[in-house]
């Protein structure tokens, strides 16, 4: 591990506001979106990705309205998701000024949109969102499935072999979710990270479960190259500033 661990707050904003609830359910607002990017901007997150939670046709606007107002105020890459189904779609988020785009369910439902998106921005533009549970059976053998609408819908799709499959179509970067931990502040699954590690050589950014800086650590020991964290952050449990000291004093190598 030679390149440094990105620590990356995660802002999922609905209607205009941040909000956070425990597997996807009971969202409690958090605030306002640009002012918290410019918080955690201050506080030296690496990276803020924004995801339109809602991300309902009607609802566009104001992303992008958001999108354009969050770039003005912070100088840290912003990634945005939620509703990203086109090649159109990405050149808007990026001309109003995100930096990378997330895409999950369009790609689920026709992959060659990866391959679209790639060829047009780069492979660097593209992080894929897996938003992946465990599962008993045959249909996924790694043992992840990778789900749609917030969780509540399985795909019967390996999430291993999904997230595998996209960085040979293009991807740039996976973030990898666990529907499990998410919002539970009782750790990343550590297992699922290394599963998916072991199969792809992109990025790969952890998602879901972070509850204390041990947890980050843990975390970037299975191979992760960025952490995201929502609830710990904007509830002012933990701030960017102690997950980097933390990392730091492990030794593991932070910006």
């Amino acid at each position: 591990m030679t390149a440094a661990i990105r620590v990356i707050p995660c802002l999922d904003v609905d209607a205009g506001r941040v909000v956070k609830g425990v597997n996807f359910a009971d969202l409690r607002d958090a605030g306002d979106p640009v002012e918290l990017a410019r918080r955690y901007d201050a506080e030296g997150a690496d990276e803020i990705t924004f995801l339109d939670v809602s991300a309902s046709s009607g609802d566009r606007e104001t992303t992008y309205d958001v999108v354009r107002r969050t770039a003005a105020e912070v100088f840290v890459p912003l990634t945005v998701g939620g509703g990203v189904r086109s090649v159109e779609d990405v050149d808007r988020l990026l001309r109003a000024g995100a930096d990378k785009v997330g895409v999950n369910t369009a790609a689920i439902a026709r992959p060659e949109l990866i391959s679209e998106i790639a060829q047009r921005f780069g492979s660097q533009v593209l992080v894929l969102s897996v938003d992946a549970r465990r599962i008993e059976g045959a249909t996924a053998p790694s043992g992840y499935e990778v789900t749609t609408h917030g969780g509540r819908r399985g795909t019967g799709i390996d999430a291993v072999g999904w997230a595998r499959r996209a960085v040979e179509l293009g991807a740039g970067e996976i973030l990898l979710n666990s529907m499990d931990a998410d919002g539970t502040t009782a750790g990343f699954d550590l297992e699922m990270l290394a599963d998916v590690r072991r199969e792809v050589a992109v990025p790969l950014i952890a998602s879901g479960g972070a509850g204390t800086p041990e947890h980050f650590l843990e975390a970037a020991r299975a191979g992760a190259d960025a952490l995201l964290a929502a609830s710990v952050f904007h509830f002012g449990v933990l701030t960017v500033g102690q997950v980097k000291e933390h990392l730091r004093g492990a030794g593991i190598p932070v910006r």
